[in-house]
């Protein structure tokens, strides 16, 4: 797997964004299926991203700069110290190779490090199998909760993993002096 970054979304990259969010093997795992435009997204961008309530990234391929898709955390609360997680894979060849998880694990870094956040939490779709194999490998462990959701492919169950700044400082530090617990192996 060649090595990833993740660097801030911009305005340009709208035309990206947009073509990714309206790919179906893209929208048939989010909650919120309709196509995008760039006026959307950019109201997103201004209203949301500009203003601090939504922390956005592409992520990018570190050999060729090329981006392959977009990690957020939204529903920021600064006063608990929480957020929603998001990614999305939007280049077909690149799902499935581990991106999503290395994207998942340096934007974590960069939540409980930068953001100072206490925990971040997702959503996914149960029958979603490769995501939940990816966060799982990043760190989020699954919750009891879940909800049920009318979707383009009918209802569907949505579950929810979490992860805590405790755990994970304390994944960092296994994973620095080599100790495994093999649970997220």
């Amino acid at each position: 797997m060649e090595p990833i970054y993740l660097r801030p979304m911009r305005q340009e990259d709208t035309e990206r964004i947009v073509r990714w969010r309206n790919r179906d093997f893209v929208r048939r795992n989010f909650i919120y299926q309709e196509l995008f435009t760039e006026e959307g997204h950019l109201r997103w961008f201004h209203t949301q991203v500009q203003t601090g309530h939504v922390v956005q990234f592409i992520i990018c391929l570190a050999q060729s700069d090329r981006p392959v898709g977009s990690v957020y955390f939204r529903d920021i609360d600064r006063e608990t110290g929480t957020a929603e997680y998001g990614i999305f894979i939007g280049e077909e060849d690149a799902v499935g190779r581990g991106y999503g998880t290395a994207a998942a694990r340096q934007a974590l870094a960069y939540a409980f490090r930068q953001m100072e956040l206490n925990r971040v939490f997702l959503r996914y779709m149960e029958d979603n199998i490769g995501a939940r194999i990816s966060y799982e490998r990043a760190g989020f462990r699954m919750t009891d909760r879940m909800e049920t959701v009318d979707t383009l492919q009918g209802r569907r169950t949505v579950r929810f993993m979490e992860i805590g700044r405790e755990e994970w400082e304390r994944r960092q530090m296994e994973d620095r002096s080599g100790i495994s617990g093999g649970e997220h192996e």
